[in-house]
């Protein structure tokens, strides 16, 4: 079992900064993929930025350029920095790890999420 605990949510005003972190810990052996999700009120859970082990990063065209995600493996932790934020990036935001084990099987684990509030 791979726990996940996010933090770093919370009321910003439009354009301002916030810094989410996700740490993994329990049964690691080795973590693939590492991502943020968001899902909105009313709205599907969409992929924000997710980044392999190897550090290649991919995101969403509303994120592009104001978001930056990365990772520190060492602590089993991604981040994610939001710079400029706007009323639309209010969300509960989701980490998301895909986690190998010692048999190769893969497994995807979600966090609790976190909420971020943007003040217009």
């Amino acid at each position: 079992q791979v726990q996940l605990v996010e933090s770093g949510g919370g009321l910003v005003q439009a354009g301002g900064s916030l810094r989410l972190s996700c740490t993994a810990s329990g049964s690691i052996f080795r973590l693939n993929a590492m991502g943020w999700y968001r899902q909105a009120p009313g709205k599907q859970r969409e992929l924000v930025a997710d980044i392999t082990s190897g550090g290649s990063t991919n995101y969403a065209d509303s994120v592009k350029g104001r978001f930056t995600i990365s990772r520190d493996n060492a602590k089993n932790t991604v981040y994610l920095q939001m710079n400029a934020l706007k009323p639309e990036d209010a969300a509960v935001y989701y980490c998301k790890v895909v986690h190998r084990s010692i048999t190769l099987s893969s497994r995807n684990y979600w966090g609790q999420g976190t909420q971020v509030t943007v003040a217009s």
